[in-house]
């Protein structure tokens, strides 16, 4: 199991960490520290130690580490991507497998079901030097790297991505370009072929969000901002939030002068891009496996269905479904919600939409007797940011006890200590059951036929 991660691939980036926890949840273990080495977990402690801007310098460090010199862009290869993806997963056949959209409701959906994700979209950081706050610059020093990227990968569509609001920090030192495959190439066409089982299926996971882009060339566009707190309209026209963010982060402009849209796109980071269900169907019907299309507007409109999934089956199971953990982004723990009998409700980021949906769970759900949360620290105060505050009056709503694991809410969204303490807080939830065997897809049909209809998701079956 497993290979080294290759250097053009950010380890930070939803696709890396959601196969990192995935893998080791179907190789029986935990998701520690975001998948990093313990070795650097005090190191982490220590910085919540520093003062702010301090603390900020070694996000932003940390993160440059990781970044791709634009002259190494030509020795980029996709199948080395998703190579590296596929050898993640144990060596054995499996029921099903998805593919497509990165997404950490559907990380739950996987170690429920016993089955591998394998990512459509992958992150490439770019090493740069561009003011955050000008992504017309950001675009243009972009266009030279980008041709030298899709030149040498024809199977591969580019979405360079600037989100000067939460990725503040990382965006004055790297460009996201985010790739999405059109094509399975070799090491997909070789999953399906050797690992999933006769006859198995193959969910294709399609998150339908979209954003305002630029096209730039034939697999190449450009998208200002990204899903978060900030809207659309807020991106591309401005408004108070974002003329007070700016001043707040001492930027000479009041809001945003970006390249104007000429059509939309599937979303980078989180949208599927239709090109390859073409392939997957194709690779599916020679093979006489059946294929799912899973369509959902919006990342977090899976949560719901996975969390009470997950409270259906612990009562299958003789378990209470009385405790409620809140992840956010890449910060989760498939392994530990299993193995202390946790309800997962996964959010996008610690930002209004994500908040809103699960004081809506809550509503609807019913109360928890615990809700435990544990949050992603971007390191900015960005426009739709939630206060601390808001997070800690929605752990008062469980009936006998809320806790924010391993988090400091007075260093938050700085709180980058986190990222080393919420795995051990976890493990101190009192309770202990056992890591049941994957649920067969006939009993979630069977879930399905009974509450498939109440949630925004819609299951196609193509072949």
């Amino acid at each position: 199991m497993g290979s080294r991660t290759p250097a053009f691939l950010a380890g930070f980036d939803s696709a890396t960490a959601m196969v990192r926890a995935t893998s080791r949840f179907l190789a029986g273990r935990d998701f520690p520290a975001l998948g990093f080495p313990p070795v650097l977990q005090p190191p982490a402690t220590l910085v919540n130690t520093l003062p702010r801007r301090l603390r900020e310098a070694v996000y932003i460090l940390t993160g440059w580490a990781g970044t791709v010199p634009p002259r190494r862009l030509a020795r980029l290869d996709a199948e080395a991507l998703s190579g590296w993806a596929a050898a993640q997963y144990p060596r054995r056949r499996y029921p099903a497998v998805a593919i497509g959209s990165a997404n950490g409701a559907v990380v739950h959906l996987c170690a429920a079901l016993g089955m591998p994700w394998l990512p459509q979209t992958f992150l490439v950081p770019v090493r740069w030097r561009v003011h955050p706050d000008e992504p017309a610059e950001a675009l243009r020093a972009g266009l030279g790297p980008a041709r030298t990227l899709l030149e040498a990968n024809p199977d591969l569509r580019l979405h360079h991505m600037h989100d000067a609001s939460q990725d503040r920090l990382m965006a004055r030192t790297m460009a996201y370009f985010r790739v999405k495959r059109l094509r399975l190439g070799h090491s997909y066409e070789r999953f399906l072929a050797e690992r999933l089982e006769s006859g198995g299926t193959v969910f294709v996971i399609d998150c339908e969000r979209t954003w305002p882009t630029r096209t730039i060339g034939d697999r190449h566009v450009f998208q200002h901002g990204a899903v978060g707190g900030a809207t659309e309209e807020e991106f591309h026209r401005g408004g108070p939030r974002v003329a007070d963010y700016l001043r707040r982060y001492g930027s000479p402009h009041r809001r945003w002068e970006a390249p104007e849209p000429d059509g939309r796109s599937p979303e980078a980071e989180w949208g599927f891009e239709p090109a390859l269900l073409d392939d997957i169907e194709r690779a599916a019907r020679e093979r006489g496996h059946r294929v799912v299309r899973v369509r959902f507007p919006e990342p977090q409109d899976m949560s719901p269905l996975v969390a009470d999934l997950y409270r259906w089956w612990y009562r299958l199971r003789g378990i209470p479904a009385d405790r409620l953990l809140i992840e956010s982004f890449i910060v989760m723990e498939p392994w530990w919600a299993l193995r202390t009998g946790s309800t997962p409700f996964w959010t996008e980021f610690n930002t209004e939409p994500a908040f809103q949906a699960v004081n809506a769970y809550l509503d609807r759900a019913g109360p928890f007797g615990e809700i435990h949360l544990m949050l992603f620290n971007h390191g900015v105060d960005s426009v739709g940011v939630v206060p601390a505050g808001q997070w800690q009056a929605l752990l008062a709503r469980a009936r006998v006890r809320g806790s924010w694991l391993g988090g400091e809410p007075e260093k938050y969204p700085l709180d980058f200590a986190q990222y080393a303490r919420y795995h051990r807080a976890v493990q101190r939830i009192p309770a202990r059951h056992p890591v049941p065997a994957p649920l067969p897809l006939s009993r979630f049909d069977a879930f399905l036929d009974e509450h498939g209809g109440r949630y925004r998701v819609r299951w196609e079956r193509l072949r």
